[in-house]
């Protein structure tokens, strides 16, 4: 069976890395855990806040690779604690946000069980650059 593809059009040439992280975004909107926010905080930034409760700095990670974002937490076992009622759940967990070309991680910072990631898109300036037709002899 033949896939079609939304960015099949001859008139985008060099989108099919855009049709891979669309897939790849898909795929990982699934998982609920742990719940988050994204709020638009200017024209060109954005800030992405998850509920990370019980997480230390330490146990988190927060990485680009390959235009995505990727959020991930791990926690040791706690072996000495005995517990009667687990309710908070602290299981690991990666969480993956594709990025547009051009936006950049400005900072990341843990504060009352909330990890924020803030990002930005520098403005662009627009270039017109006229290109020279060279006739063949």
């Amino acid at each position: 069976m033949t896939r079609v593809s939304l960015l099949s059009s001859p008139f985008l040439l060099g989108f099919e890395r855009l049709e891979g992280m669309l897939e790849r975004a898909a795929r990982s909107a699934d998982d609920g855990y742990p719940p988050y926010n994204i709020e638009q905080t200017s024209e060109t930034s954005w800030r992405i806040v998850l509920a990370v409760a019980g997480f230390l700095p330490e146990h988190l990670s927060v990485t680009v690779e390959d235009n995505q974002l990727v959020v991930a937490g791990a926690q040791p076992d706690d072996k000495t604690r005995t517990f009667v009622h687990r309710g908070i759940a602290t299981r690991q967990f990666q969480r993956r946000y594709v990025l547009a070309d051009g936006i950049e991680v400005v900072h990341a910072g843990v504060e009352n069980g909330l990890l924020t990631v803030d990002l930005t898109r520098p403005k662009s300036q627009q270039v017109i650059r006229k290109i020279d037709i060279v006739a063949k002899p």
